[in-house]
Formats: C-alpha cells, structure tokens, sequence
C-alpha cells in the first residue's frame, strides 16, 4: 500500500510520497485561478469548483478566499453556501449534506498529527473524515475536527471547536462544542433569539 493509499485508508502516510505533493500543487493552482476571479466571473468560479472537488451539487457558491488540500475528497450535496475564508483540510473524505450553510472563517480539519513529539516529528500524520447532514448551520468561526459527524438540521455556534459527534435538531456551542438545547417549532417562527417574524414575513 502506498502513501496515498494509506491517506485515503485514514491510516498513517507521509504527505511528501507517493504523488501527493504534486496533487496539492495541482489544487493549490485551481484554488488560485478560483480565489482571483473577477466577481461577475460566476460561470467560471463553478467550472473551477467542479474540476477542484469531488462531487457538487447546484446551485454552490463558495465566497473567496477559498483554501483545501486536494479538493477531490470533498463531496458537497444541493444549495451549498460558504461566506469567505472557508478552509477544508480534505486528506480524509468530507461529505456534505443539502442545504448547508457556512458562515465567514469556518474550518473543517480532517487532517491530525499525533501527540507525541518524536512520532510527530518522524513526518507521520494522519486524515480521519468529517460528515454534516442536511440543513446544518455553522457560524462563523466554527472549527470542526477529525473524525466529527454533525447529524442534519443542527446549529452550530459562532466560535464553537467541535471534538465528538452532534446529534440532529439541536444548537450546540462552545470549546469543546456541547449541545444546549433542542431545535424545536416554536423556533420556526423566530428569526433571533425571542424575535419573531411579523406575518407579512412568513
């Protein structure tokens, strides 16, 4: 098994073998030509995202600047919204649900080292995957580590680090990320805390 076999196994590689730092160089050129498109310049953004990563679904639109590793493990469903600065380490598979949206400086990082100094520095690291259901919300600034699955129609805190599995329906905040509470109906006709919407806006 080779280094990219081994990566893709989420079993420990070395990311300077075995073609993978030519296929970051590969990606870090489509991330350019992505990241210095002229506004009105949609239709090309799309075309550079489609040959970038995995599967995409429509509409997507990823605010620039955009960064990830390689870009093929990332696996995006319908109507995807990422606001700038996204950042997705993608040694690992990233699966993402429907209707899922990113708010500004949101990281998702597959992508570990271990703990101990000398295996560390041996150059041995590690990719575990990261899979958000349908209709998820993350705020911005929200890092989500190795290994984390957030289950579908849950809400994701602004600044939140998120180390262990969320569950769906809920809100969950903080470092390390917890769930405070329950997404319920009678959040449906509230737009902020107790704000409600007027009916004129339902």
């Amino acid at each position: 098994m080779n280094h990219k076999e081994r990566m893709l196994a989420e079993l420990p590689y070395k990311s300077w073998l075995d073609g993978l730092l030519e296929e970051r160089i590969q990606a870090k050129s489509l991330i350019h030509r992505y990241n210095t498109c002229r506004p009105p310049q949609t239709r090309k953004m799309e075309r550079i995202l489609r040959r970038l990563l995995g599967t995409v679904g429509r509409p997507i639109t990823i605010e620039p600047p955009f960064r990830c590793d390689y870009g093929y493990n990332i696996h995006i469903g319908d109507n995807f919204f990422a606001n700038y600065n996204c950042i997705i380490l993608d040694v690992a598979e990233v699966h993402i649900g429907n209707n899922v949206q990113f708010a500004p400086n949101v990281a998702l990082y597959t992508a570990g080292h271990p703990v101990h100094a000398e295996s560390r520095n041996s150059g041995w690291e590690f990719g575990i995957g990261i899979t958000i259901g349908d209709d998820v919300w993350l705020g911005g600034g929200a890092i989500v580590n190795p290994g984390v699955t957030i289950g579908s129609g849950s809400v994701i805190g602004a600044g939140s680090v998120v180390t262990k599995d969320i569950p769906p329906g809920v809100i969950a905040v903080g470092n390390p990320c917890r769930v405070v509470r329950d997404i319920t109906e009678a959040d449906r006709n509230r737009y902020f805390k107790d704000r409600e919407f007027s009916d004129w806006e339902s």
